[in-house]
């Protein structure tokens, strides 16, 4: 299995808009953070987790030439808002592309993109197919995923377990029986927003706790704001085997 951070940044992305912070201003690339999203390539097949409105920008920078599904965590806007432009793989491959998400996801999703899911659609909009899931496992193309139920403040967000890889964003709560599900995983990608306290989000600490919880081999930090502070510095306060993820890091697992 491979996979590559399409976007590590929170809700505003970095540098935000307005900003003039050391962050913002930084000239490391590992300090500009595109939306969270992510891609899983595994048994032949090429997955997206979340459309951010960056989609149409990380997938020309990933040069991701086929979707085989999507995958969404939660309904939140920095996390459905590209869909629209899944209209080019519509082109390419001929084919309408499968949205697997919550019942409530996928009735927000008609709410926003109604022009996508009416019955006499304009030439030109997106082809898709929706399919609900929940917390219990389920297949995409002969893929077993898992999900794993967590709390975002009072919203039921969605992480996915592949094989040994974790993926787990929007989160400040996780129950110990939906950490049964992570347990035994090599690799866990967890989000952490900043290091104080936030009302929906990890801060880096408690998502460590998680991590030593779960005591993957590796772990990486996404969901990260500028508030984190620079990466390099950053980096320098981790455990040896947790790292800060960025945008274009691909892993092997």
């Amino acid at each position: 299995m491979s996979v590559e951070f399409l976007g590590t940044g929170t809700s505003q992305g970095i540098p935000m808009i307005a900003c003039s912070c050391e962050v913002c201003t930084s000239s490391d690339q590992h300090d500009q953070r595109l939306r969270v999203s992510m891609h899983i390539q595994t048994q032949g097949k090429s997955f997206i987790i979340d459309t951010g409105p960056d989609f149409r920008q990380q997938m020309l920078r990933a040069q991701i030439k086929r979707v085989d599904a999507v995958i969404y965590t939660h309904e939140h806007k920095d996390h459905t808002a590209g869909m629209d432009d899944l209209r080019g793989f519509n082109y390419v491959q001929k084919s309408s592309i499968p949205l697997y998400a919550q019942v409530n996801v996928i009735d927000q999703l008609k709410r926003e993109f109604a022009y996508a899911f009416g019955e006499n659609k304009y030439p030109g909009v997106p082809e898709i197919e929706t399919f609900p899931i929940s917390h219990h496992a389920f297949e995409i193309m002969g893929v077993k995923i898992q999900p794993i139920l967590v709390r975002h403040y009072m919203l039921d967000v969605l992480g996915f377990r592949f094989g040994d890889f974790t993926y787990i964003t929007d989160a400040n709560y996780i129950s110990d029986e939906e950490l049964e599900k992570v347990k035994g995983s090599k690799v866990l990608v967890i989000n952490a927003l900043k290091k104080t306290s936030h009302i929906s989000h990890f801060t880096l600490d408690e998502a460590i706790e998680v991590i030593e919880k779960v005591q993957p081999e590796r772990a990486y930090i996404t969901h990260i704001s500028h508030q984190m502070g620079l990466h390099a510095e950053v980096q320098k306060e981790l455990p040896p085997h947790v790292y800060l993820a960025y945008d274009g890091l691909q892993l092997t697992v």
